[in-house]
């Protein structure tokens, strides 16, 4: 027993002999606990949710009475502190000016940890106080690839993915870029906006909170050759739901912004009304990479390939239900239907399958309602104003959705888009809606996107 204890670190022993009190039964109900607590935790939320999990399992509960010191400076600190209950002073120097101090409180789901640089800090407990403790051997995993993904091989990773990874810049603010390959025209494609807006929003919210609806709205064209900060407000969090603005800029201006609602999972009422269209299986169709060019890349656009940091192939895998090819002159009704996909595996995170879900919406859609005024000698245009989307199931965007698209109406130089994506089971996974300018194409006449 003593050689076996000897083998183990102090931290690890103290953890077991602290678990070892414990039913089974009680601990996983302790690990639920500590996991529901750090999804709560601002610094956190943009981990992917495995590394969350993962952190979960090595942290150690620490408790002070009030006056205690947590640490006190030139001590060496234990690891990353996240309060789970009361609250702590933070007395702070720097070496650069030894008069130079500042002195500020941290509450619940706030952290703090020994600094190893500059300054010096000493940490008293004003109440009495819980924490997790992170030991600092287990730090890499506050350091993941992605917000997506703890590692991350270039070589098989979905370009969907890394599309939609973004650096956080602090907990509320994110950086995302336009990759070379990715859809786009001379403007930034509207699925980027949304896709890449709800991954920020996605990450400043519990993992087990699960985006069900969104209302986007396109303010100006987005420069493909600048980077977007997504900034995020968190305008609502209560037990079961939250709910998230956020801005998209560029250049100082918001250029895209969206309100985002999330929903933990519960029981409840389940019926469907809509019905899958009979269609042909995907394996049965071919690709049609006309329609994909149609919309937003050239013909000789590489469509293999593996991504880089810098750029990405081809996304989507694509097979129109329909084997009729027309051009932008064909006078045709005003709805499509077709199967599409994420090239290569997605993580596990249903939260990266549902933004995923939302890039892909915008493929070939408020263009529908220009089909029925195609013609020769007409050079329609259309311009997205505002795109809704709703989440009924979970989904993979890496197997098989059959998207449903038609339009409706258009009247006052405005079309209006509405569509279903139903899994192979036919189940429907998600609705959206989007209007937009539609009319003859003029030439640009300002720097405005109307």
């Amino acid at each position: 027993m003593h050689s076996e204890a000897g083998r183990l670190d102090d931290e690890t022993l103290i953890l077991r002999k602290y678990i070892y009190k414990l039913t089974v039964c009680d601990y996983f109900l302790f690990l639920f606990a500590v996991i529901e607590f750090l999804g709560d935790v601002p610094v956190l939320q943009r981990l992917p949710s495995s590394s969350i999990r993962k952190i979960g399992q090595h942290v150690m509960v620490k408790h002070y009475n009030s006056g205690e010191y947590v640490f006190q400076e030139g001590e060496p600190g234990g690891g990353i502190y996240f309060i789970w209950e009361g609250e702590v002073e933070v007395s702070r120097s720097f070496y650069a000016d030894n008069h130079d101090s500042q002195v500020f409180q941290l509450g619940k789901f706030d952290h703090f940890t020994q600094s190893e640089s500059d300054r010096q800090e000493d940490i008293i407990a004003l109440t009495k106080l819980s924490c997790l403790m992170l030991p600092h051997k287990y730090s890499p995993l506050m350091h993941p690839y992605s917000i997506w993904s703890a590692d991350m091989n270039l070589d098989t990773c979905a370009p969907a993915e890394l599309i939609l990874s973004l650096d956080p810049l602090d907990v509320n603010t994110f950086k995302g870029i336009t990759l070379k390959g990715a859809p786009k025209s001379n403007k930034v494609y509207g699925g980027q906006f949304m896709g890449q807006a709800l991954a920020a929003a996605s990450k400043t919210v519990h993992f087990h909170k699960i985006l069900h609806s969104f209302h986007a709205h396109f303010l100006l064209a987005g420069d493909i050759n600048i980077p977007i900060i997504y900034q995020v407000d968190r305008l609502s969090d209560v037990l079961n739901v939250a709910t998230r603005r956020v801005n998209a800029v560029q250049k100082e201006r918001v250029v895209f912004f969206l309100i985002a609602s999330f929903h933990k999972e519960e029981e409840g009422f389940d019926h469907q009304e809509s019905i899958m269209p009979s269609v042909p299986d995907p394996e049965t169709l071919l690709p049609e990479h006309g329609l994909e060019e149609g919309v937003k890349l050239p013909r000789h656009h590489p469509r293999t390939g593996i991504c880089t940091p810098t750029s990405v192939p081809w996304p989507t895998e694509i097979r129109p239900v329909d084997p009729k090819r027309y051009t932008r002159h064909t006078t045709r009704s005003p709805s499509i239907s077709y199967w599409l996909r994420a090239k290569c595996r997605l993580p596990d995170d249903q939260a990266l399958h549902r933004c995923v879900g939302a890039y892909f919406s915008d493929l070939l859609f408020i263009q529908i309602s220009l089909n029925p005024h195609r013609r020769e000698g007409v050079f329609p245009s259309s311009i997205s104003l505002d795109h809704s989307m709703w989440f009924h199931r979970d989904f993979r965007a890496d197997d098989w959705l059959l998207y449903v698209i038609d339009s409706p109406t258009a009247y006052n130089a405005r079309g209006f888009s509405r569509g279903q994506m139903f899994n192979r089971k036919g189940e429907l996974v998600l609705s959206a809606m989007q209007v937009g300018v539609v009319r003859k194409l003029k030439p640009p006449t300002s720097a405005s996107k109307l």
